[in-house]
């Protein structure tokens, strides 16, 4: 295996990087406080192909592999976690898109949502169904030329500021085989948005409720076939576990960075603390743990790409190990800063409030443990994964 990054990867990074430093870190802590949705930041994150990393190619997004994407996110995330999430959100709505519409429809919302001009919320969660999304109870029935969807969907981040919606209802059955997944625009009549939640972090997004009361959606705008949404959740769930994977390593470099420019600035006892041995272990730990977390992401993006058979089972070890680790690097590097730390001149206290929520959602870590314990207790003769 090549660890190595190729000359486009770099290019990426690069460019993702120089980019983050002029758009979104001058600004992430007020977006922060203020509870502002950077929708200028957001276009012109489009502008560079950012809303569409992994879209379709023929649908104007750039068709990158997800370690490509995974890169450029990580960029990202070390000056803004919450706007990146958001932004990795998109991404997946959009390559849902541009991957399972109908042609004419793909062709007509693909490169508007790829190019950032319209901006997509994905609706998955209900009230009454998260971590078991095949419970959802929304209902999409047929009538002619259109499905109509009465129901409710919660968490949803940037609700009542996007353009798009990528609803999974059901159409069938109970269980999974009776889910499918619509294109629906976000100001239909019949869709009413809720309170703005008051959330610990990711305050640069909104995240509200959406009821759907009798709202029509033409049966175009069905993605996929009737009875494929819950497989093509699971498809999205699969790049968005490595796509908040890779915020929190983001996140946790973010942090580990301050913590170095800190520990060289601040004297105690006559010494920078960068001289205290206990310190130096600290730094030491978090900088291996950070290695090991974005290792483990990119090997994952890997399988993923190679449409490996494992790729469902990496995406979940990946998932868990980084979040878990990257909220644990934030916050160490708060405990460095002292009380410095836990006051918002720093970015710590917001590193660690926006990493928080990576550990519950695109399936929570303990669903992570499940579906890893199941696959190696299935199939209890197959190797240890390696």
């Amino acid at each position: 295996m090549d660890f190595e990054l190729s000359e486009d990867q770099c290019a990426f990074r690069d460019t993702a990087r120089e980019f983050a430093q002029r758009e979104f870190a001058p600004h992430a802590a007020r977006w922060d406080a203020e509870g502002i949705f950077p929708l200028e930041a957001l276009h012109h994150a489009g502008e560079l192909g950012f809303c569409g990393l992994y879209a379709l190619e023929a649908h104007g997004g750039l068709g990158l592999p997800r370690l490509d994407a995974s890169i450029v996110f990580e960029e990202l995330a070390a000056a803004c976690p919450s706007t990146t999430a958001y932004l990795t959100i998109h991404n997946m709505a959009t390559w849902m898109v541009t991957r399972f519409a109908r042609p004419e429809v793909a062709a007509e919302w693909g490169p508007r949502l790829a190019s950032g001009e319209l901006l997509a919320s994905y609706c998955l969660t209900e009230p009454g169904a998260g971590s078991d999304a095949a419970s959802l109870a929304t209902r999409a029935r047929r009538e002619g030329e259109h499905y109509v969807l009465d129901g409710a969907k919660a968490f949803i981040s940037g609700a009542g500021a996007t353009d798009v919606l990528v609803v999974m209802a059901r159409t069938g059955e109970a269980g999974p085989k009776g889910i499918s997944a619509f294109l629906v625009a976000a100001d239909s009549p019949g869709i009413e948005y809720g309170k703005k939640e008051h959330k610990m972090g990711w305050n640069s997004q909104p995240t509200r409720s959406i009821t759907f009361d009798c709202v029509r959606v033409p049966a175009a705008q069905l993605l996929g076939e009737e009875g494929e949404g819950f497989a093509i959740a699971m498809k999205g769930l699969d790049g968005g576990r490595i796509n908040i994977a890779t915020c929190s390593v983001g996140a946790a470099q973010g942090a580990l960075n301050a913590a170095l420019a800190y520990v060289h600035e601040r004297h105690q006892f006559g010494r920078p603390l960068a001289d205290f041995q206990a310190l130096q272990f600290k730094l030491a730990d978090m900088a291996t743990e950070l290695v090991a977390a974005r290792q483990m992401v990119r090997l994952a993006a890997s399988r993923l790409d190679a449409g490996a058979a494992d790729a469902t089972l990496y995406c979940a070890m990946a998932k868990r190990l980084a979040t878990d680790l990257g909220f644990s690097i934030c916050n160490e590097a708060l405990q460095i800063h002292g009380g410095y730390g836990y006051i918002r001149e720093y970015p710590l206290e917001r590193y660690l409030r926006d990493a928080r929520v990576h550990q519950i959602l695109e399936g929570t870590n303990e669903i992570m443990r499940v579906i890893i314990a199941r696959r190696m207790l299935a199939e209890h003769t197959m190797e240890t994964p390696r």
